[in-house]
């Protein structure tokens, strides 16, 4: 699949994303497509309206789609984000054996599915997901500069 075929996934995640605004969270969203494409789980940063520091979209996406699957597992499962992955969101997916990991915008800052770390694709884990980057990269890190912009400018 190419890049283009993972847009109406990420158009999913980013309305989690915008949702997250309502929250005063930052707007990151995510979702995980079962092998088929059925959505099992979605989420958006929840760390300022759950007071929880592991309230990550991806986290909670991936909770979703375990508990909506029975089972911690999530074989031929994507896990589609608007921000790449953090290194605890890369773990996670890792360690829930998601096929892939699809993203938007890059994360210089914090990003570990290849910006700043590598995390995925490192030889010695068990596991290592297929990675497809920039998907409607521009609408993500439009969403998240705006949201910066009104909340630290």
């Amino acid at each position: 699949m190419t890049p283009d075929d993972w847009a109406p996934a990420m158009r999913l995640a980013l309305a989690e994303a915008r949702a997250a605004l309502e929250t005063e969270d930052v707007p990151i969203g995510a979702v995980v497509l079962s092998g088929n494409g059925e959505v099992l789980g979605r989420g958006r940063n929840v760390r300022e309206a759950a007071h929880d520091p592991t309230g990550h979209a991806e986290v909670v996406a991936l909770r979703a789609a375990a508990l909506a699957r029975g089972e911690w597992r999530l074989e031929g499962c994507t896990l589609v984000v608007t921000l790449e992955p953090c290194t605890m969101c890369a773990g996670a997916a890792v360690l829930s054996r998601v096929a892939r990991v699809v993203y938007g915008a890059h994360d210089e800052k914090a990003g570990a599915v290849g910006s700043l770390w590598d995390v995925v694709r490192d030889r010695r884990l068990n596991h290592r997901p297929e990675v497809v980057s920039g998907v409607l990269a521009g609408e993500s890190t439009e969403l998240l500069e705006k949201f910066f912009a009104e909340h630290r400018g």
